[in-house]
């Protein structure tokens, strides 16, 4: 009987993991594990949880998913109507979690008859900054964990390969001006005023889509926070700008910055608060290729940022794939339907042997 991969994704999302608060659902996956799937190798560091085959392949595949969710919005009871499933992180992504978890069951059932081995890196805080990040932590302190041939990210994408990611860059400018009474404006220097032209060549800018090994990477550049003032009867000697780079893996981080900051002509300073390199999509690697070609996959470009950019850093080939369309991510009306589920975990089960 084919496993009921809606019902334990409403398991899932039936348990709160909201970004920090990961140690619930942890548990229920630790343990689960260590019943159904006694004979992998299973680690906890934290609140990841790792389990691995050790049937000396010469291949290992990982399967890796992150643990939390944004906050609530009204929907953290999971609600099923036919085959759709609604409830925060349906699909970003306890629906790939369920799939993991299958995943890890029946490959202790099929035991060394899989054709590689099998990781599966259940991680945290991959929704907020870097520095809670899971999959950092066990890079830095734990990499033989995360050794992998191939890394298969089960981000929401509607069972696409999504190759590569866009990279992410956010940087502070600050504009500098004298203050005067409001009264007497030519006494001083509008700081604001002076932030407007650079603001309006942001607003004005035609963001390109790169081609990169034939995908269409869109790019993106916005303001996201903008702040000044000092009183209303005061002219703002200081306004602060906040801009964020979504751009093609055609790019290094540094070219991004550049490329901000002749958009940002004239303020005093540019300040670099993150920035995340962008994947390239990597479609010759052999792997990446066979999994795309034998399973006839559909291949988008990933737009966004996301783990596959860790792994390709460290020389791990990765692409995203799994279920739950990444448009309604982190939406009130989230949902996952049966037949992503299902699809999601028949391709990942073929490649690995399991069927």
């Amino acid at each position: 009987m084919p496993p009921d991969l809606l019902a334990l994704t409403a398991d899932l999302i039936a348990i709160p993991s909201v970004s920090l608060n990961e140690t619930a659902i942890a548990n229920f996956v630790e343990e689960r594990l260590t019943q159904r799937a006694p004979s992998l190798e299973c680690i906890r560091i934290g609140d990841n949880v790792i389990a691995r085959t050790n049937a000396g392949h010469e291949r290992r595949l990982l399967v890796g998913g992150h643990l939390d969710t944004v906050p609530a919005d009204q929907n953290e009871n999971p609600r099923i109507e036919g085959d759709s499933l609604f409830g925060l992180g349906a699909a970003d992504m306890k629906g790939g979690l369920a799939v993991m978890l299958t995943l890890a069951e029946a490959a202790h059932a099929l035991g060394s008859r899989l054709r590689m081995d099998l990781t599966v890196v259940f991680y945290v805080a991959e929704e907020i900054t870097e520095e809670h990040n899971g999959l950092r932590v066990l890079f830095a302190e734990h990499p033989d964990l995360v050794a992998a041939d191939l890394a298969i990210l089960m981000e929401p994408t509607g069972a696409w390969v999504e190759a590569g990611c866009q990279g992410s860059l956010t940087v502070e400018a600050t504009f500098a001006g004298v203050r005067a009474h409001s009264a007497r404006p030519w006494m001083g220097n509008n700081a604001i005023h002076a932030a407007s032209q650079a603001l309006a060549r942001i607003a004005a800018h035609n963001s390109e889509s790169v081609s990169v090994d034939g995908l269409e990477y869109r790019e993106s550049i916005q303001v996201v926070h903008f702040e000044g003032g000092v009183a209303n009867n005061v002219v703002p000697d200081s306004a602060v700008m906040r801009v964020n780079r979504r751009f093609a893996p055609a790019y290094d981080a540094q070219t991004a910055l550049a490329q901000v900051s002749a958009l940002l002509e004239g303020a005093e300073s540019v300040v670099v608060l993150n920035d995340s390199p962008a994947a390239p999509p990597n479609l010759m690697n052999p792997l990446i290729a066979e999994f795309i070609g034998t399973n006839d996959l559909a291949v988008r470009p990933k737009l966004g940022w996301t783990d596959v950019a860790r792994f390709t850093s460290h020389g791990v080939p990765a692409l995203n794939f799994g279920p739950g369309n990444p448009e309604i991510a982190h939406t009130h009306g989230e949902f996952v339907e049966r037949v992503e589920l299902d699809a999601c975990y028949a391709v990942l089960a073929r490649f690995i042997g399991l069927i």
